[in-house]
């Protein structure tokens, strides 16, 4: 297990996003020191997907701010981007490449130099052992989304994992080799912060787990007097 070497710390202040008119929510908070595993909850619609991107930087909120190692990310930029790794929805692997090279490549931009008997342990986490040298265009939806998470499996001194659905379209053996790398990356200090709709043990204990239910910080609905006449005649 790599020990990472810096305390990462990821603090969400009184977050607030609007997205076409509609506010999604506000007064969103949560802290997750060194250590810890935060699962975003929360119905469709909520905002978990837009809250992964403002962790990343890739939106920004409305209101409020996010630190990490006590710093604005967008005052630090390169110095978090470094230290971090996102698997979103979209897989952004290149047709052409074998899924090798395409996790090569994913590696190279995150500054990660792997040998490929690493690359190769990597892919076959994710139950691709015999598509290593198949472009990743012969690969079906289901398999194009592994070659993406298998890069988490040649991230492990990278201290924040931000992803999204990472458990979708892997089968039994692969859910459980990428529970056991995020409960790994935990234990060595790491935080990892994801979005599922499965329910997929990850061997931690409870204090190294956080929920933040995303559905929490919607914005209240002001009732009207139409609204309680409706109700007395519903």
């Amino acid at each position: 297990m790599t020990q990472i070497s810096q305390a990462a710390c990821i603090k969400a202040q009184a977050l607030e996003l609007e997205r076409g008119e509609r506010l999604l929510f506000t007064g969103l908070s949560f802290e997750a020191p060194a250590g810890t595993l935060v699962r975003l909850a929360g119905a469709n619609g909520t905002g978990k997907t837009s809250l992964l991107r403002l962790l990343t930087g890739l939106m920004q909120p409305d209101a409020g701010e996010i630190l990490y190692k006590g710093e604005p990310i967008g005052k630090l930029k390169e110095d978090y981007y470094k230290d971090l790794v996102y698997i979103g929805h979209m897989n952004g692997v290149k047709d052409d490449l074998s899924a090798i090279e395409n996790v090569r490549i994913a590696a190279r931009m995150g500054n990660i130099v792997a040998a490929r008997e690493a690359l190769e342990e990597a892919l076959e986490k994710v139950g691709l052992a015999d598509f290593i040298d198949h472009t990743t265009g012969e690969l079906s939806q289901g398999q194009r989304r592994r070659v993406a998470l298998a890069r988490l499996f040649v991230s492990r001194e990278k201290p924040v994992w931000v992803l999204d659905e990472p458990f979708t379209a892997l089968d039994a053996a692969s859910v459980a080799n990428l529970a056991a790398t995020v409960a790994d990356h935990v234990r060595a200090g790491g935080v990892v912060i994801y979005t599922t709709h499965q329910e997929v043990p990850v061997d931690l204990p409870a204090d190294a787990c956080l929920t933040v239910d995303v559905s929490a910080f919607a914005p209240k609905k002001v009732r009207t007097p139409v609204d309680f006449e409706e109700e007395f005649h519903a």
